[in-house]
């Protein structure tokens, strides 16, 4: 059965030039034009795929990815003209799981789109094992997309949880930034390595002091590790 892909996008031609290519890639696809038609639109569409841009009337981008994240885990692309860092950042922390800066190219966007519904296949409720990993009084639990931290579980966007599940999954490595970007967002990311600084500021404030077994270390001048100490 073929993927099902919504566009939200104003700009008919660029939504035309998706339709098309993604068609051509054995898509089904839909289109809206406003980001309140959007959020209709993806309620009664379902798709597994959502191409959404920023600058959109009636509404913007940002309040779509919210409509969509209070209900659903679909993988999102934010498309816009902006290009600054904080643009790409707030995107990511708000649970977008890929970001494209106009103009692009369709054959780089084709590429990123698989990537990020074959991450979102093996994430799945198909995976081959459980991702549930168990710290003092800290449980990441992957296939729920439920942190738990001193017995109580705590709201986080799913980029957020699959970073500390990343460095979480093998303690005491120290990843460098660059390796975080593809290995955690899949891509080679074209942007500021600021963002896996974020991520983890906003996982500290939740993390910071909870235990003294484990905690989220800065290794200055290369990266982040998920150190654990003997009990």
């Amino acid at each position: 059965m073929s993927k099902k892909a919504l566009v939200v996008e104003d700009d008919e031609n660029i939504a035309e030039l998706l339709r098309l290519y993604l068609e051509r890639d054995g898509f089904e696809v839909q289109h809206a034009a406003d980001g309140g038609e959007g959020v209709a639109v993806f309620q009664a569409f379902n798709p597994d795929i959502v191409l959404l841009d920023i600058m959109l009337p009636v509404m913007d981008g940002w309040g779509v990815l919210r409509e969509i994240r209070k209900s659903s885990k679909t993988p999102v692309i934010m498309l816009t003209a902006k290009s600054e860092t904080p643009d790409k950042i707030s995107g990511l922390e708000m649970g977008a799981d890929d970001y494209v800066t106009k103009p692009f190219e369709v054959k780089e966007l084709l590429a990123r789109i698989h990537a990020v519904l074959r991450r979102a296949d093996e994430s799945g409720e198909g995976g081959a094992k459980a991702r549930r990993l168990t710290f003092d009084k800290l449980v990441i639990d992957l296939d729920a997309y439920e942190l738990i931290v001193d017995g109580k579980r705590v709201d986080t966007p799913p980029k957020e949880m699959e970073l500390l599940f990343h460095l979480a999954s093998a303690p005491n490595r120290v990843f460098t930034r660059n390796q975080l970007l593809d290995e955690v967002w899949g891509f080679d990311y074209f942007g500021d390595s600021r963002t896996v600084d974020v991520h983890v500021k906003r996982l500290r404030e939740k993390l910071e002091g909870v235990s003294d077994q484990w905690s989220l270390k800065t290794v200055w001048g290369v990266g982040y590790k998920f150190e654990v100490t003997e009990a």
